[in-house]
C-alpha cells in the first residue's frame, strides 16, 4: 500500500524520535530509570535534585535481652544537570515526506546521537565503582569464561542479587569474548532484533558491546627519581566509619600521585558480606574519589589525605571490611602506573539511574513532548523567513547518578 504525502506532526515527529532514542541505547536501557515521577514532584529544570534514601541495615543480637542498634540513615542525591539537543534545518517541502523518509534522512541519526551522549555518561561512572577483576594472566582484552566467573563470584560475596546482572564490554572485549565461547552457547536469536548491541546470556549475566566504555589512566603512583623501588604505605590505623587515609609516599614529579578512579587494596584489610558481615577472603579494594597530587622531594616521605570509597567501617550493619589498617600497611594500586585500561562493567541494573524529565514546551512553538518507559523527549520547529527554511531541533534533559556501587564491578581490558 503507498505511503500518504501528509504534512508531518510534532506528535508524530516526537513519538518517532523517543521510539528512535531508546533503539539506539545500550547503557541507557539497562540502568534504573524510575525517578521520572519525583523530579515533576520538584518542577525539574536544569540543577534540580531529589534525595533518594538508601535502605537501612541492621545488625542481629544473639540474645535474649533486647539491643537497640541506632541507625545511620544514608542518602543520595540525583541532579539533572545536563540538557542536550540537536538541530538541523530543512525545507517546508520535506515536510511533506513520509514518516519513514523523515526519519531515515533526520530522526533517526539525531537520536542516534543523543543516545551515544547519554551512553558515553552513563559509562562514565565506572570510576565510582570499587570493585575490580581482570584476566589471570594480566591486564589483557577479556577472552574468557573465567573473567566472567570472577565478576559473577565478587558479585555474589557483595550480595547483589541475581536478576537483572548485565556485562557491557567495548568491541574488544566483545568479540574476543564471543570467539573465545562460541562453543558454548547458542545464540538466542531474537533478542539482538530488541537489544542494540545484546551477545548472550552467559554466567547469569546478559551481555552486551557499547563503543562508549572508557578506558581509565592510572596515576603516577612510583618514585620517578633514583629510588624507584619505594613502598607505598598508610599511616598507624585509621578510624572506624572514615572515607580517608594518610598514605606515606616518597615521590617527584607534577602529575598526579593518584586519580579519581584508580583502585587499591590494603594489606591485611580484606572485605566483608554485607549481610552476615564476615570476611569473604578478599582483599577489600577501594577506589580513590579525588585527584592526589604531591610535590614531595624523593629525598623526604610525604604524608597524603587519600579519599576513598568505600568507607573504613569495621563494625555494626554497614561493615565494610574486618579490620582497620595496620600501622604501615601496604598499599597495592591495581593497573600499572600512566596506562589506560579500558573499564568494562558488570552491574545490577538498580547500580546505575538515568533519569529523563520533560522539558517545557516555549509558548506558542510548534512542538511537542513525548514520555514513555522512563525517556522524554521535546521536538520544537521554527521558521527563518529570510532563508526559507526550517529550523528543527529534539531536546532530552537528564541526569545520571552511581546509586549502588558495591553492585557493580569493573572488568579490566588490555593496557595502551
Amino acid at each position: 500500500m503507498a505511503h500518504t504525502h501528509t504534512l508531518l506532526t510534532p506528535t508524530v515527529i516526537a513519538k518517532e524520535a523517543l521510539m528512535q532514542l531508546e533503539n539506539n541505547m545500550v547503557m541507557g536501557n539497562l540502568v534504573h530509570r524510575g525517578y521520572v515521577t519525583e523530579f515533576a514532584k520538584e518542577g525539574a529544570k536544569i540543577g534540580t535534585s531529589v534525595t533518594i534514601r538508601k535502605p537501612n541495615k541492621f545488625k542481629v543480637t544473639k540474645s535474649r535481652v533486647r539491643v537497640t542498634h541506632m541507625l545511620t540513615e544514608q542518602s543520595i542525591t540525583l541532579t539533572v544537570a545536563t540538557q542536550a539537543h540537536v538541530s538541523w534545518v530543512f525545507t517546508t517541502a520535506q515536510l511533506t515526506m513520509t514518516i519513514d523518509e523523515y526519519s531515515k534522512r533526520y530522526i533517526q541519526p539525531a537520536c542516534a546521537a543523543l543516545a551515544n551522549q547519554v551512553d558515553l555518561d552513563l559509562c562514565s561512572l565506572y570510576d565510582d565503582v570499587w570493585n575490580q577483576v581482570h584476566e589471570s594472566t594480566g591486564f589483557v582484552t577479556p577472552e574468557s569464561f573465567i573473567v566472567l566467573g570472577k565478576a559473577a563470584q565478587l558479585m555474589d560475596e557483595e550480595a547483589v542479587p541475581a536478576e537483572e546482572r548485565c556485562v557491557v564490554l567495548n568491541p574488544a572485549a566483545n568479540w574476543s569474548l564471543a570467539n573465545a565461547m562460541k562453543s558454548l552457547y547458542v545464540t538466542d536469536v531474537s533478542k539482538p532484533a530488541l537489544k542494540k548491541g545484546f551477545l548472550a546470556r552467559i554466567a547469569n549475566f546478559e551481555i552486551y558491546m557499547d563503543q562508549n566504555i572508557r578506558a581509565h589512566t592510572t596515576g603516577q603512583y612510583h618514585d620517578t627519581g633514583s629510588d624507584p623501588g619505594i613502598q607505598h604505605q598508610t599511616a598507624a590505623g585509621t578510624a572506624n566509619a572514615t572515607a580517608i587515609i594518610a598514605c606515606n609516599f616518597k615521590w617527584t614529579g607534577s602529575a598526579d600521585l593518584l586519580k579519581t578512579g584508580d583502585v587499591f587494596t590494603i594489606s591485611g584489610v580484606y572485605a566483608v558480606n554485607p549481610i552476615s558481615g564476615e570476611s569473604t577472603g578478599q582483599l577489600r579494594k577501594f577506589v580513590v574519589t579525588a585527584n592526589v597530587t604531591s610535590m614531595e622531594t624523593v629525598s623526604t616521605a610525604g604524608t597524603v589525605a587519600v579519599h576513598i570509597d568505600p568507607p573504613l567501617i569495621h563494625t555494626g550493619p554497614y561493615k565494610t571490611i574486618d579490620t582497620v589498617p595496620a600501622s604501615q600497611a601496604t598499599i597495592n594500586v591495581i593497573g600499572n602506573e600512566c596506562e589506560p585500561y579500558p573499564q568494562n562493567l558488570a552491574f545490577h541494573k538498580n547500580a546505575f539511574a538515568l533519569v529523563t524529565v520533560p522539558l517545557e514546551m516555549p509558548d506558542g512553538a510548534w512542538g511537542a513532548r513525548e514520555s514513555h518507559n522512563g525517556l522524554n523527549i521535546r521536538v520544537v520547529k521554527d521558521y527563518d523567513i529570510d532563508a526559507d527554511y526550517e529550523v528543527c531541533r529534539l531536546d532530552i534533559l537528564y541526569g545520571v547518578k552511581t546509586l549502588y556501587p558495591e553492585l557493580a564491578c569493573r572488568i579490566y581490558g588490555a593496557e595502551g
